[in-house]
């Protein structure tokens, strides 16, 4: 078991429930496995804005940081559904 952080910024647009409802879906990927730990830093100004497709572009995000236990294929599963996710504007997964 490997510990790893991811950082991901969500769509400041979408609603509180939509926004609680997604960081509670990547959360329960790992919850079986062992401690995973929530830190929600909240809305923040973007370094430079963002354009998205479908919500257009972005000034502002809400920024997440988790810190979690799994195995090292785990975050593969991780990654792929981030981007499948349209509410996800950036994120990274690094392995502490």
């Amino acid at each position: 078991m490997n510990n790893y952080e991811v950082l991901y910024i969500l769509s400041d647009k979408q609603e509180a429930e939509a926004r609680t409802a997604l960081i509670e879906r990547f959360k329960s990927l790992f919850v079986a496995n062992g401690e995973v730990a929530v830190d929600e830093w909240g809305s923040r100004k973007l370094a430079y804005p963002i354009q998205t497709k479908i919500s257009g572009k972005h000034a502002t995000g809400y920024y997440v940081l988790m810190k979690f236990t799994a195995a090292p294929d785990a975050p593969a599963e991780l990654e792929r559904q981030m981007r499948i996710s349209d509410d996800v504007l950036r994120f990274m997964i690094e392995r502490v």
